[in-house]
């Protein structure tokens, strides 16, 4: 077994231009479980997946970041409980795939940093 070779994915950085709106929405909003924060980062467990929400050190870091898919069991409460929450969806759910019998749905977000981001749920049909 090669030990130098990737294994999975540890931590995903996302760019913030204000660390407290941004605890408050990956917290109260999300639902994301705070590990710790700093005046400048704050780090969140998703399913042990690290999130890194971080005030850009320098220029070429302060861009969007990468979309991150979060896998939710019933998109459709899922969607109707943020929104209720103000969550600034771009779309409505809807089938990006059908393979076999399982259909994959996205809705796509942006958070309060203007990241875009997506909710996902894979459903099995008979």
């Amino acid at each position: 077994m090669q030990t130098n070779s990737i294994q999975k994915v540890g931590q995903v950085a996302v760019p913030v231009q204000d660390i407290k709106r941004s605890i408050h929405f990956y917290k109260d909003v999300l639902g994301l479980q705070l590990l710790f924060n700093t005046d400048h980062m704050a780090f969140f467990d998703c399913d042990g997946l690290r999130i890194m929400l971080s005030l850009p050190e320098k220029e070429e870091f302060a861009s969007a970041s990468s979309v991150i898919y979060f896998q939710v069991g019933d998109i459709a409460e899922s969607y109707k409980e943020l929104k209720q929450k103000e969550v600034a969806f771009l779309d409505a759910p809807h089938i990006v795939a059908k393979m076999e019998n399982t259909e994959t749905w996205m809705v796509f977000f942006k958070d309060t940093e203007g990241n875009t981001h997506a909710l996902m749920s894979e459903v099995v049909t008979s």
